[in-house]
């Protein structure tokens, strides 16, 4: 299944859910890439790549897929990943927002370049840049679910309307199969005011939100720093435990849907 990760919105824990949900997942026994869509490469990063040195990234497979098949540019085998794989980006893909917009059926190259490998894995998790441009425009068109991290403020709730906006258009044009799931974060329990936005979020979005919640804490910057996972670098924390049951939410959800 392929699950892209998407927010308008920086900051929310787009690359932090991708590592971890990733990490979760992999845990269970599922074969698990990661496409780091973002021309930041903090995915990468993440996972302890080094995105300058790189001669082949998601770019190449993108705007080149046939010198460049997708197969050959994944790296595989990174340290402390859980045996995920991933497909790496640099600033490289800056570039592809202008060269893809004159490319026939744009919005469905990453579709296409991720054909060929969709048997080799359980989950392609999917990271977005922070924006509603081509890039996510191709990862909304490919995927079956999106997630959607959101901040546990208000002012993170109008980067949504506008997100399903666009999910909702993509659902009539280009991918009729897509559903769209919330995810709150960076939740602090010592507010009122982060109780009542998921509240709210539940009031509006019913079951389209997780029930994961997942809180703030200096850990998923810690081991970003050190390229681990949470469940590597802090395996018995509350951090780990969220995105272990989120995984286990994820699961259910692709029972449900194929039976």
């Amino acid at each position: 299944m392929v699950i892209t990760i998407a927010n308008n919105k920086g900051g929310t824990g787009k690359t932090t859910t991708a590592v971890n949900l990733g990490a979760a997942l992999a845990e269970n026994e599922q074969r698990i890439l990661l496409v780091d869509l973002d021309p930041q490469g903090n995915l990468s990063v993440n996972l302890g790549v080094d995105i300058d040195l790189l001669s082949r990234t998601i770019y190449d497979a993108l705007l080149f897929p046939e010198a460049y098949p997708l197969k050959n540019v994944i790296i595989t085998n990174l340290p402390k990943t859980f045996g995920m794989d991933l497909a790496p980006a640099n600033i490289d893909l800056s570039g592809a927002t202008v060269e893809l917009m004159n490319e026939i059926n744009r919005e469905t190259i990453l579709k296409r370049a991720l054909m060929p490998v969709l048997k080799s894995y359980n989950f392609i998790l999917i990271d977005c840049p922070p924006n509603l441009g081509i890039l996510t425009l191709n990862a909304l068109t490919a995927a079956y679910l999106v997630i959607v991290p959101v901040q546990t403020e208000y002012l993170a709730m109008r980067s949504i309307k506008e997100l399903k906006n666009i999910i909702d258009k993509v659902r009539e044009r280009t991918n009729p199969k897509i559903e769209m799931r919330l995810l709150c974060t960076m939740f602090d329990r010592r507010t009122i005011h982060g109780r009542d936005v998921i509240e709210e979020l539940r009031k509006v979005f019913g079951d389209s939100v997780f029930s994961t919640v997942i809180t703030r804490t200096i850990k998923f910057a810690d081991a970003s720093v050190a390229a681990e996972t949470i469940l590597s670098f802090a395996n018995l924390s509350e951090a780990a435990k969220q995105y272990r049951n989120l995984a286990k939410e994820v699961l259910s959800y692709v029972k449900e849907s194929q039976s």
